[in-house]
């Protein structure tokens, strides 16, 4: 084999071992994301947008539109997105509905808001979407919890 065939190989392989890369799990995935010095405040923030099948849809549309959540967080909200594939932590996986329990709607917003340090969890608002828009997209990952655990 060239010396170029060998050097498409080795391209070719570590490509491929690039794609499949898979970022490391949360040690505890409902650990809280915001500090402790403001999570009080956080818990006290009330969603203003009613979860209604309407706000389910148009969060729905945001999180895979114009919030981007999906690409990190995947289409079912598994934390299996392809640009999460290399995060470490992994992405927030939105069906465990342990972490929907254990976090309140405006420790959700907090993170959207201010992104999350030690992650690959960015600021969203305003950068991206409003608060409003936020709001509706919690709406929306709290119907990714299907059951009761």
């Amino acid at each position: 084999m060239g010396y170029l065939s060998k050097f498409f190989g080795v391209c070719a392989a570590v490509t491929l071992l690039s794609v499949t890369v898979v970022g490391a799990e949360e040690k505890d995935p409902t650990k809280a994301r915001v500090p402790a010095d403001q999570i009080a405040e956080a818990k006290a923030m009330k969603n203003p947008v009613a979860s209604s099948p309407e706000s389910i849809a148009k969060g729905k549309a945001l999180y895979e539109g114009k919030g981007t959540c999906f690409n990190c967080h995947g289409k079912e909200g598994k934390g299996d997105g392809p640009a999460g594939a290399i995060l470490n932590p992994s992405p927030r996986n939105f069906t465990n509905c342990k972490f929907h329990k254990k976090r309140k709607d405006g420790e959700l917003f907090w993170v959207i808001k201010n992104g999350s340090a030690g992650t690959g969890m960015v600021s969203l608002v305003p950068a991206a979407i409003t608060e409003e828009e936020a709001w509706t997209i919690i709406n929306y990952e709290r119907s990714f919890c299907k059951s009761e655990e």
